[in-house]
């Protein structure tokens, strides 16, 4: 019986593959993973010379983030949907043609709205991959009936995720680089070798999706991805970011009216429907995994604010050209990287509780650190606040990533996982209105310190919910 059982199983996977097959998957799911975190970030040292090849100020070149952030806060659940109903390998080939488009549409774009449009395509294809890949990780390192656990899962799910990770800090130090030496236009061409890449190696070393659908079951498509459910979302989502960018320059008060509207709306509709963009109910019945994505939201609210604000301090108020603010936010990724084994070490010999309060310690400092920022601040200084608050990019996400799956039941981690990453997406929708209520059109120290502070403040709740047993 349990033989037949695990012949039933290999047939449907068409294969279960070795170790090293495995692990050839692994790092070319681990490639593509690194395109959306790339651009999310990289875009930061380019906004500066975008807005004078389009003649904008730099409040309306942050559009930029935030419609990207928009796309990928409602395609990070959708592709997942779409992964699992027509096919992983399928669905991230066809991500990864959208981003070559979008990139090459993007170099050619003739006004900025037509460069916002590509970018928001450029989201779209580029989140397919995380969902689609762990998808395909999560299939074939599934071991069949009576064969025991699968080896390697771990290992998989841990390069992949450090992949994400760090390319989203690493993104204004390459972005520098690229900008320098050949012009903002290359923040998008970089993208295609990256992708080509990919398609070769996905069409080498993964398998041809088994048939997931039959014919004509696909005309419920609109249904299972609640498309009334993610409009409402980001209703809410748009309406709150308008509100609070209004707040520079005259608050439009009656979107007050529209969020709570939206979010009922939204509340309702969730609870209703069977194939529910957000599982709400998931989330009602589990505090702590409440908290968690509070905590990551939080943490990439400062996060991305610092990506985005400090490149563009550092060149328009200190005068330093793109390559050289690239590299001073060289600590941001560094760091993380060394604090990321750390981060496992502490997590495997205690618990995740003590990573993300010695992250949110640091986040905490390092923020108060750049309160003293100023037109006449040292490099070493500079390189002292970013590198302390680099200490929280692998501290944290190694130990809410931990947080997440042990509080999440086995039968619901591809949906928990999926929300996880719509909540750092909220974080970078929310760090763009951050933005532009503290520069608007003129980016000042003054701008900054306003910045820093807001990061102390979320670090000091972010800190209190790591050191609550009731909410870790």
């Amino acid at each position: 019986m349990n033989m037949a059982a695990a012949e039933q199983h290999r047939a449907t996977m068409n294969t279960i593959p070795s170790t090293y097959s495995l692990r050839k998957m692994t790092w070319v799911v681990a490639l593509s993973v690194i395109l959306n975190p790339l651009n999310s970030s990289m875009i930061a040292v380019a906004l500066l010379g975008i807005g004078a090849s389009y003649g904008i100020d730099v409040a309306t070149a942050t559009w930029l983030i935030t419609g990207f952030y928009l796309a990928a806060a409602a395609g990070q659940p959708l592709m997942g949907k779409l992964a699992d109903l027509l096919g992983a390998r399928r669905v991230m080939m066809t991500g990864l043609a959208i981003v070559i488009a979008s990139s090459l549409l993007s170099v050619w774009a003739p006004s900025f709205g037509w460069l916002l449009a590509f970018r928001i395509m450029l989201a779209l294809g580029s989140t397919v991959a995380f969902p689609a890949g762990m998808a395909i990780i999560r299939s074939f390192a599934q071991p069949a009936p009576g064969d025991g656990q699968s080896k390697g899962i771990t290992s998989s799910l841990g390069i992949i995720s450090v992949s994400a990770n760090v390319m989203a800090a690493f993104g204004p130090t390459l972005g520098g680089l690229l900008v320098q030496h050949s012009g903002w236009h290359s923040i998008f061409w970089i993208n295609i070798p990256i992708a080509l890449a990919v398609i070769v190696l996905a069409s080498r070393w993964m398998p041809a999706d088994h048939r997931r659908t039959e014919r004509g079951q696909t005309s419920g498509l609109l249904r299972l991805l609640d498309v009334p459910g993610v409009l409402l979302f980001m209703g809410m989502l748009i309406s709150f970011m308008l509100f609070l960018t209004s707040l520079g320059s005259g608050a439009i008060w009656w979107l007050l009216a529209v969020i709570p509207v939206c979010a009922v709306l939204f509340g309702l509709r969730e609870l209703r429907t069977d194939k529910p963009f957000i599982d709400l109910r998931m989330l009602g019945r589990n505090k702590k995994l409440q908290s968690v994505y509070a905590q990551f939201a939080g943490l990439n609210i400062v996060f991305y604010s610092l990506f985005f604000s400090m490149p563009l301090w550092l060149g328009q108020v200190k005068g330093y050209d793109p390559q050289t603010a690239g590299l001073l936010m060289l600590p941001f990724a560094g760091i993380g990287m060394l604090a990321t084994p750390i981060a496992v070490r502490i997590i495997q010999r205690w618990s995740y509780r003590p990573a993300i309060i010695a992250g949110s310690s640091a986040l905490l400092l390092g923020t108060l650190l750049l309160l003293l920022m100023g037109e006449d601040t040292p490099i070493f200084f500079i390189l002292l606040a970013t590198s302390i608050v680099g200490i929280t990019n692998g501290m944290n996400n190694m130990g809410l990533q931990t947080a997440l799956y042990q509080h999440t039941k086995p039968s619901e981690t591809g949906a928990a996982s999926g929300l996880f990453q719509t909540f750092r997406s909220v974080g970078g929708i929310l760090s763009t209105s951050l933005l532009g209520i503290a520069f608007g059109s003129t980016v000042t120290t003054a701008g900054l310190h306003t910045i820093a502070l807001a990061g102390a403040c979320i670090g000091a709740v972010l800190l209190f919910f790591s050191l609550s047993r009731k909410l870790n």
